[in-house]
């Protein structure tokens, strides 16, 4: 097979006084990615924790002084939901209140100081708007955005404590697209707003939701969306259902806001593509494309757009676009357009660079501070904003931490917002060139994530049959030790165009995995997996169970042969969405033999069946055509085909509100291995959808997991209640 005999340590064995626990990973404070201040001084974040005895969740905020690292608690409540740094100084902000006395379902803007706290209602919302960003004009007006639902008819802010309900329940559709992940498609669509804060003479009389203070409302929110032509596709901002404040941003004049929304001329069930306009923050004017058809664009940018950030000074606008329109893991590229007025000029950058970019940002002398995935962690690049097609960017971020979000400084240097499976949140600067300077990292303050230390994650390399690199992260246990043997957890990740590096995760925390099963957990990133080019990622279609299932195999028996404290007579198998889609293909197959069980989360048992999902272009791209051009494909690798040849014992877990894999493959797989006499267990939650988010349903979702390991790898006995008899 050609293995490689390149093995590589991630770091020093770690040694921790105990385990980590499920309650304790739930618990632990999430925080958000750090909001720089202008002059680069402050950062603020929000930290959000969860009591058991309680059960509720708490959040509060706090303000990170850059140079130091020093962290206090900010001069606000819980009730902020969400802030910008704008106004007359550097430590001016307006914030989303998330109440609003006056009007049921509002929320109110309020402007303050953090250096001297004194918080000024500036504006009433009757709707409950988010995604606020904003710029001072030159004329000391704040023009801000946000985004909302929008009635159909008008085009005014939904507000759904107000609306008038139907008497009937019932939707009637006559397009393909119903329903979208966890939710059925409504009449009402996401919508940018834009509003203005009038400057005023202290004293001088105010308008609408207003107080004393300098700023102004005339109560008038603008939706930018409404009246734009389509002939089939609605336009709506952010694109759901994970589009957020990154798909629009607002010039540093306060005078243009530039958007993305799906193409008006393709079914979005069908199609990924997407474009990129450009509207007069005041919508005196109808919203330009910038790409797309018939735009200066080039002709192969087609698909689906993202992250359009304008430049300091307003001229330029750079984002991200892939070639093809109905592919949503093709490569993107990185353009910039050239902005006179609602003119545009696109030119793309570093065409041949071999990554897909996920986010961008502009620095000092036109530098673009790129983030893309490479071996699976996340990391920063430098890339000049004209840069030739042939310009080969180097990374300046390494890898031992996976980037989340980030912040240009002044200085040229990075405000860096990361995880890794052994911290949940660090920040840290760094310049290009350089080395880190860490500010803080959660392993070294919460009591509930004491024992997780850097170093807990190796990898190792093998070739496969293809002659292709792959890479496989491991994860171990604390007070691991290389003279012992341990059990395998071999997690398949999902996707399947989705890395699984050294990550942090409240859903699937490898690191967690490792400890409650006193076991070596593993994730291969087998043919298909993205960050190791785009050639490599490609080559799933129309091979779900083909080479992806060889390269899982071939990483089995390199650990059985290489690592001496892996037991792999000792091993059980688990994945969710595509990686549970693997676990009843292997499950069905010889290789299910090689575990003692198996858990399977949210995973197609037919692919003929997948018509039932929603973005049809998912399926249609991975298996090269229709059902009814080519069924073939569709037969190829369904896993309802070898179900006969399943024994191995099978933990399902599938949710109601999963409309991406719908249950019924859960509740048909389940059926099928009772009926056949497999050891079996079906776990559902009728409010989760294609993950298990609320932390009661997790934790439960968790012990019920674990338990089932550890049945069948040291003989725990089996749960046996709440379990729902007959």
């Amino acid at each position: 097979m050609g293995f490689m005999t390149a093995f590589v340590a991630a770091g020093a064995l770690i040694g921790a006084v105990r385990a980590f626990d499920v309650e304790d990973m739930l618990a632990a404070p999430r925080r958000s990615t750090a909001n720089v201040n202008p002059s680069g001084e402050w950062a603020l974040f929000s930290s959000t924790r969860y009591n058991w005895t309680s059960h509720k969740a708490s959040t509060t905020w706090h303000l990170m002084e850059v140079a130091s690292g020093e962290i206090s608690d900010a001069p606000f409540d819980s009730e902020v939901s969400e802030v910008v740094w704008v106004g007359e100084t550097d430590t001016s902000i307006l914030y989303i209140n998330g109440t609003n006395e006056e009007v049921a379902g509002g929320v109110t803007l309020y402007t303050a100081d953090v250096t001297d706290f004194n918080p000024t209602l500036v504006a009433s919302l009757d709707a409950p708007f988010q995604g606020l960003k904003a710029q001072r004009a030159e004329s000391g007006d704040i023009h801000f955005v946000v985004t909302a639902k929008a009635y159909f008819n008008n085009g005014s802010a939904y507000n759904p404590e107000l609306a008038s309900q139907p008497l009937s329940s019932g939707g009637l559709y006559d397009n393909v697209f119903v329903r979208h992940w966890d939710f059925y498609i409504e009449q009402e669509r996401y919508s940018i707003f834009s509003g203005k804060l009038s400057a005023q003479q202290l004293g001088y009389p105010t308008g609408n939701g207003t107080a004393e203070g300098g700023l102004s409302f005339d109560g008038e929110m603008k939706n930018l969306l409404y009246g734009m032509n389509y002939t089939i596709t609605r336009p709506e901002t952010p694109v759901q259902p994970f589009g957020d404040s990154g798909d629009y941003d607002i010039s540093p004049d306060g005078q243009t806001v530039a958007f993305l929304t799906k193409s008006p001329h393709l079914p979005k069930a069908n199609y990924t593509a997407s474009y990129i306009y450009l509207v007069p923050h005041d919508g005196s004017e109808e919203p330009v494309a910038i790409n797309g058809p018939n735009t200066t664009a080039p002709e192969t940018a087609q698909g689906a757009s993202g992250y359009p950030r304008w430049s300091p000074d307003g001229t330029k606008l750079a984002y991200g676009q892939q070639d093809g329109i109905s592919y949503e893991s093709d490569r993107f590229k990185l353009y910039v357009a050239n902005i006179d007025g609602l003119n545009s000029e696109v030119n793309s950058v570093a065409e041949d660079w071999d990554s897909t970019p996920s986010a961008l940002a502009w620095g000092p002398e036109g530098k673009l501070y790129v983030a893309s995935e490479l071996n699976a962690m996340n990391r920063l690049w430098l890339i000049p904003y004209d840069a030739e097609a042939s310009f080969k960017p180097t990374n300046f971020t390494g890898e031992d931490s996976y980037v989340s979000d980030y912040t240009v400084l002044k200085d040229g240097s990075v405000l860096v917002s990361s995880a890794s499976g052994w911290t949940s949140r660090e920040f840290y600067t760094q310049k290009p060139g350089e080395d880190k300077k860490v500010l803080f990292s959660a392993n070294k303050v919460d009591a509930e994530l004491e024992g997780l230390e850097q170093g807990s994650t190796d990898y190792f390399w093998f070739t496969n049959k293809d002659g292709d690199d792959i890479q496989t992260f491991m994860f171990k246990p604390t007070n691991f030790s290389e003279s012992e043997k341990y059990p395998i957890a071999f997690v398949v990740h999902g996707g399947p165009q989705v890395a699984q590096g050294d990550n942090w995760s409240t859903r699937w925390n490898l690191r967690l995995w490792a400890d409650q099963l006193n076991a070596i957990v593993t994730t291969v990133q087998f043919t298909g997996t993205p960050s190791y080019g785009q050639e490599f990622t490609d080559k799933i279609a129309n091979n779900w169970a083909g080479t992806p299932y060889e390269d899982l195999q071939e990483a089995f028996e390199y650990m059985k042969e290489n690592i001496s404290y892996i037991d792999t007579d000792n091993a059980i198998a688990a994945g969710a969405s595509y990686g549970a889609f693997m676990m009843n293909w292997i499950n069905g197959h010889d290789f299910g033999r090689k575990f003692k069980a198996i858990v399977s989360h949210d995973g197609k048992l037919s692919q003929r069946g997948a018509y039932a999902t929603e973005e049809l272009w998912f399926i249609q791209k991975d298996q090269n055509g229709t059902i009814w051009d080519n069924p073939e494909n569709y037969a190829l690798w369904d896993p309802l085909d070898h179900i006969r040849n399943s024994t191995t014992p099978q933990f399902i877990v599938h949710n109601d509100l999963d409309y991406r894999v719908v249950v019924s493959d859960g509740i048909m797989l389940f059926n099928i291995l009772q009926s056949r006499g497999v050891p079996s267990r079906f776990l559902h939650f009728p409010d989760e959808g294609h993950w298990v988010v609320n932390r009661e349903n997790s934790k439960l979702w968790h012990e019920y997991i674990f338990n089932w390991c550890r049945h069948y790898l040291e003989g725990e006995e089996l749960i046996e209640e709440p379990v729902i008899k007959q």
